[in-house]
């Protein structure tokens, strides 16, 4: 097995982005260990605080932001930070070439019962002559990401990482700390049998995600003549990582539960990601009719539909909105 540079560098990745990404998995790594103890850490449970998406703060997601925070703005490497946990971005070194957006822990309303969360992260250049300061270097479509990955924290801990070809998986290897190469280019089967939505929220969906969705639910006596299982982990982390693993569709549709938020999902700190990951591997990832990393962002907090997994579904989805 081979450890995660000299892939990187056999891939043409620079130096300067190879030396980010490892500062970036350095903090994971020390996640990864929080988590890995449980109560015995002293981080579970909430706090008393809500994030700027007013969601109670877990206080593993406090202590995850920060050490992410910290070692990417003293890493030297990092222009700007983004975060899920921050109200605004925040400035690093003015003269570094890349900006930074995360989701520190996503999942996180699975850490108390000890089920699966993880870090996703987005890295981009900033442009040229650019100030750290402000927020509109961050608006760029996610064709513009260099780097995206996640680190998924679960009986082993795994990093799901494209630095524009192959889409590879990683595993820790908590001897000596190194991320191993364990899948060298993931392929997400064009046709699947798996669905992951968040069901309780049917009542709100639009009609063509509701029509669609109880066509799967009709299985082999329906119209599609084929039985589905459903699957729902509750962390975008954990079910992207087992569509990237055996195929399937993840969906967080626009829905009418809340008018002022009729999408779930960041746009930058977890779609883009995910979707580049997914492209990579050859699966679809949609928002409203449009690719994903088509997007051109209007805020850092932008929220979004998200449909992606294997091409074949994704399109059958689809196309119960024409």
């Amino acid at each position: 097995m081979r450890r995660l540079p000299p892939v990187l560098l056999e891939d043409g990745c620079p130096r300067e982005l190879l030396s980010l990404i490892r500062t970036t998995l350095a903090a994971c790594k020390e996640i990864s260990f929080r988590v890995g103890q449980g109560a015995l850490s002293g981080v579970l449970g909430s706090t008393l605080d809500e994030n700027i998406q007013g969601e109670t703060q877990k206080k593993l997601d406090v202590l995850s932001n920060q050490l992410l925070k910290d070692i990417l703005l003293e890493s030297g490497y990092v222009k700007a930070i983004a975060s899920e946990e921050e109200d605004y971005t925040v400035a690093g070194n003015p003269n570094a070439k890349y900006i930074v957006s995360f989701d520190p822990l996503d999942g996180s309303s699975n850490i108390d019962i000890n089920s699966l969360v993880g870090t996703i992260f987005s890295i981009m250049e900033a442009p040229e002559g650019s100030d750290a300061a402000d927020p509109t270097i961050f608006m760029q479509s996610g064709r513009k990401q260099v780097a995206a990955g996640y680190v998924l924290y679960g009986p082993s801990t795994m990093l799901a990482l494209t630095t524009g070809k192959a889409t590879r998986l990683y595993t820790l290897d908590k001897t000596h700390g190194s991320f191993l190469l364990t899948e060298e280019s993931v392929k997400i089967p064009a046709d699947t049998q798996e669905f992951a939505i968040n069901m309780s929220n049917q009542i709100h969906w639009h009609a063509p995600m509701q029509n669609y969705i109880n066509d799967l639910l009709a299985g082999d006596t329906g119209p599609r003549a084929k039985n589905f299982n459903m699957r729902w982990i509750a962390a975008m982390v954990g079910d992207v990582h087992r569509v990237l693993c055996r195929g399937g569709i993840f969906t967080y549709p626009t829905d009418t539960k809340d008018p002022k938020k009729p999408n779930k999902l960041r746009l930058l700190y977890e779609a883009n990601p995910m979707a580049m990951l997914v492209e990579n591997a050859g699966g679809l990832a949609i928002a409203n009719g449009q690719p994903i990393l088509d997007i051109q962002p209007d805020a850092i907090h932008q929220r979004v539909e998200v449909i992606l997994g294997s091409k074949n579904e994704v399109e059958k989805c689809l196309s119960y909105y024409k």
